[in-house]
């Protein structure tokens, strides 16, 4: 890929780290589109969402048998976006990360509840952008300025801090059953994985687009869209419990 680098103009400079404030949806959970979302379901409230985030199990039936808690450490949500427009030449594509998923497993209920914050992500480490064949680094400046824009122009983290996703496995072989809620939106995906259990541990991992406008996000542009954010998101996932 061509590297995209920022033009010297401060005030250029300035319009391009709010272009990327759509960065992260989710939630989530990314090399093939799988469609539109099968459904919409009710939007949560913010007050619904924050409750979410103090109990992952609550949903849990007292006979669900040996719960698996989800490895912050050891899990990894990262979703890459990528600039549009005539000028997209002039920006750098971000990669979004959560280091601090946390939720449980139910392996007897074939079914997983967890979640992370937005303010806990993280934009453009390192060794996340080599991973995902971005060959440059934007400054420590323009990272401020894209987490910042991501956060409150586009995400309104303060009001909707949490995404959640509800996952259930079906007959060996099919994709999960995924809801991802965000922004106050729930969305239905089928998600194929690779799932592996051994001595105790379940590790989940795969990919999946999602579009930024399916939870009823506006993809930011300016100069009438010459530089814009693509509405596409990839996203890919390494998720361990135990």
């Amino acid at each position: 890929m061509t590297p995209i680098h920022h033009a010297p103009n401060t005030a250029l400079n300035t319009a391009l780290r709010g272009l990327t404030g759509a960065a992260f949806l989710c939630a989530l959970a990314a090399c093939s589109q799988l469609g539109a979302p099968a459904t919409t379901t009710a939007a949560a409230t913010p007050a619904a969402q924050a409750s979410g985030a103090s109990g992952p199990a609550a949903g849990l039936a007292p006979d669900a048998g040996p719960i698996l808690h989800i490895d912050s450490a050891g899990s990894l949500i990262a979703v890459t976006v990528r600039r549009g427009g005539v000028l997209a030449r002039l920006g750098h594509d971000h990669v979004v990360a959560s280091h601090a998923v946390t939720g449980t497993v139910a392996p007897a209920q074939n079914r997983a509840d967890f979640q992370f914050r937005l303010d806990q992500l993280t934009v453009d480490e390192p060794a996340l952008r080599r991973a995902a064949g971005l060959e440059t680094q934007p400054s420590a400046d323009a990272i401020d300025g894209t987490r910042t824009n991501m956060l409150t122009k586009v995400l309104d983290a303060e009001r909707y801090p949490v995404v959640a996703v509800h996952a259930e496995r079906g007959a060996g072989g099919e994709p999960l059953r995924v809801s991802i809620t965000l922004h106050g939106v729930t969305r239905d995906y089928a998600v194929p994985v690779d799932l592996r259990e051994a001595d105790g541990v379940m590790t989940v991992s795969g990919t999946l687009e999602l579009n930024q406008t399916d939870f009823g996000l506006v993809p930011f542009s300016v100069m009438g869209g010459a530089m814009a954010v693509q509405d596409k998101m990839e996203l890919r996932f390494s998720l361990v419990a135990k």
